[in-house]
């Protein structure tokens, strides 16, 4: 839980990684025909990438957010310590 009190996930970086997700996408968008098909497939990967960003964002939050790990082990050991 102390670990979690400190930011850990470089800004820089996933500035970098969301501008170079969204040319990538945009250039996939631009090249490709204009059909139902080719818009289906880039909304899903986009959706895809997003997600899986989404849960590397979440990894760094174990004890809060919207998927969270059980804190009672945690709260176990410290009752066997005696603190």
């Amino acid at each position: 839980m102390f670990e979690q009190s400190t930011a850990s996930v470089s800004i820089p970086l996933l500035v970098a990684l969301v501008f170079w997700l969204a040319v990538i996408f945009c250039s996939f968008g631009l090249l490709a025909p204009r059909n139902t098909t080719v818009v289906a497939t880039l909304f899903l990967c986009a959706i895809s990438v997003s997600a899986a960003v989404f849960l590397i964002l979440e990894m760094y939050t174990p004890y809060g957010g919207l998927i969270q790990i059980s804190n009672a082990p945690l709260h176990s050991a410290l009752e066997h310590l005696g603190k």
